[in-house]
């Protein structure tokens, strides 16, 4: 049984003989509900799977960020991916070991870094692409392309109207 089979299996497990769900109906029509229960599994399945490649999700938030925006301050990047300045270091040091990112002091303030995607990174982040594809396949298998396309839509606009209000 896949990674998704532990999520059905999930699933099933709220279901009792007669099939009902055993979750009050209430529950199962609260969005913020919805959500959180879908995050966690969702976080499973991309963390496990990106494990299988040695790979975590913040490595691909940066080489994504590096790849489309380009070079940046380690500030620049915690804005950029959402990771904490705090864990930022953490995170560049290990693309740094893998020689997925290079650092190079800041011309404009010798105090910084600047850090740029290596070509290294840059096959890797195609690497992690793919399997990232195929994970969010998974995830959303039960969807057509139209709903997928349709859910990513309605949960960008949720996330930027969150995100202009708070």
């Amino acid at each position: 049984m896949g990674r998704m089979g532990a999520m059905i299996r999930d699933e099933v497990a709220d279901l009792p003989e007669g099939g009902a769900p055993r979750t009050p109906d209430r529950l199962r029509r609260r969005a913020s509900r919805l959500l959180s229960q879908l995050t966690a599994r969702s976080d499973r399945l991309i963390n496990d799977g990106l494990a299988q490649v040695d790979a975590r999700k913040w490595h691909y938030a940066v080489l994504a960020s590096l790849q489309e925006y380009g070079p940046g301050s380690q500030a620049e990047l915690s804005g950029r991916s959402g990771i904490y300045r705090s864990d930022m270091v953490g995170v560049l040091n290990e693309l740094a070991e893998r020689d997925l990112v290079e650092r190079s002091p800041d011309p404009a303030d010798r105090r910084r870094n600047v850090i740029t995607i290596s070509a290294r990174g840059r096959r890797h982040l195609r690497r992690l692409d793919t399997v990232l594809d195929d994970l969010h396949d998974e995830l959303l298998a039960p969807l057509s392309p139209v709903e997928r396309d349709q859910l990513v839509r309605l949960l960008t606009r949720l996330l930027d109207h969150h995100a202009r209000t708070s």
